[in-house]
């Protein structure tokens, strides 16, 4: 972004020196406006005096801090594009977006800007991004990092994340992110989920997908298939939305009422309804995805983890809208709102291909698993030596 650079400390030494780091304006970087995609938040929002713990871990390891990266308006969208400051570049596929919310930060790391970049997760920020861009993208269990310091859309879902291309310096983030209080075992065996896949749009990311299970089994066992949303996904789905809207309007609805930004199309309509979401039907969501939550703890478990396509497809083209893009985007969230129904950690790994496009595949791992599926995602790409 345009900020004015101000000088940010970091130690000389520990595990992150000579890495470079960007943060997604998200979080407050001391001496820096928080801006969260939009220009009136920006000037309204003035210098942070405080770094937000998650960025002071990483500079105490010696990361070297080099600006804050766009991201949609509030993070309340999945495309990248931002009607104020434009769209990055998807490096991987230009005339492509780069997924959002966490455009910019996906699109430094893609493009060996930086070393490690800082996004966030609310429903799939981190990963649907590192699919389109052919990062890794990790989505921890949710409430494991602490989110003090970062502007909330949903509270219930919202979790830190961040990109890097090589996985030796995602395992050395995490390290550093993730509390030591639990070691979860190896996991041994995947399942996959074959309703989460049926939701991909085209013949030849089925066919890929297919691909890549085979190489998987070569250094793991695929224990057969399930159906992951018993009721499907069209129960699922409202779950999600209407705890997002009812929480991005319990934290932003105020600022947004006082200040009335311009806003672009999605995320105004997006706001409008969240403004109009009961009590009544947050409560009954909230209940909804306790059930849910005790669900998929059960299929994800004792060393078993799901697998299936992180997204529909690769990168869509640059400017689609309307009601294409709301269907793409209610097809997203099926595939995506598992880990954030379950607040179970998933990864993206950037191992297959569509006509030489990224498109990730997914692991969702039991509760804390995010060490052993950094270990199962360096392990795929072994299969697949020109990647990652």
């Amino acid at each position: 972004m345009d900020y004015p650079p101000i000088p940010i400390a970091s130690a000389a030494s520990g595990p992150l020196a000579g890495l470079t780091l960007a943060v997604k304006d998200l979080y407050d970087v001391a001496g820096y406006p928080t801006g969260g995609g939009h220009p009136l938040r920006r000037e309204w929002s003035g210098g942070k005096p405080d770094t937000a713990p998650v960025v002071q871990t990483l500079l105490d390891a010696g990361a070297r801090f080099i600006g804050k990266t766009h991201t949609d308006e509030f993070a309340y969208s999945m495309n990248g594009e931002n009607p104020h400051y434009g769209t990055p570049v998807n490096p991987r596929a230009p005339g492509r977006i780069p997924g959002g919310s966490s455009s910019g930060s996906v699109a430094a790391v893609a493009a060996g800007l930086a070393d490690i970049a800082l996004g966030t997760d609310t429903g799939g920020s981190i990963r649907l991004p590192a699919s389109y861009c052919g990062l890794i993208g990790l989505r921890p269990t949710h409430g494991r990092i602490d989110t003090v310091g970062l502007q909330p859309l949903a509270r219930s879902f919202d979790t830190v994340g961040w990109f890097a291309r090589d996985v030796g310096v995602y395992e050395a983030v995490a390290r550093l992110l993730l509390p030591e209080d639990t070691i979860p075992p190896p996991i041994t065996r995947l399942v996959v989920a074959t309703d989460i896949a049926s939701y991909v749009l085209g013949h030849l990311e089925r066919r890929v997908f297919e691909d890549v299970l085979e190489r998987l089994f070569r250094i793991i066992d695929i224990a057969g298939e399930v159906r992951v949303a018993p009721d499907g996904f069209d129960a699922w789905r409202p779950i999600f939305r209407a705890i997002q809207a009812y929480e991005a309007w319990a934290d932003h609805g105020a600022w947004i009422t006082e200040h009335r930004p311009v806003l672009g199309e999605g995320v105004r309509q997006r706001f409008d309804w969240a403004e109009r979401v009961p009590i009544s039907d947050y409560e009954t969501a909230l209940a909804g995805k306790a059930v849910v939550r005790e669900h998929l703890s059960s299929l994800a478990g004792s060393g078993t983890a799901l697998v299936f396509p992180t997204a529909p497809s690769v990168a869509l083209p640059l400017g689609m809208a309307g009601e294409a893009l709301e269907a793409y985007r209610s097809r997203s969230i099926s595939m995506l709102c598992t880990a954030g129904l379950s607040g179970l950690p998933q990864i993206s790994m950037p191992i297959a291909e569509v006509e030489g496009l990224p498109f990730g595949i997914s692991i969702l791992g039991p509760r804390n698993s995010e060490m052993a599926l950094l270990a199962l995602c360096r392990r795929a790409l072994q299969q697949y030596p020109d990647r990652g």
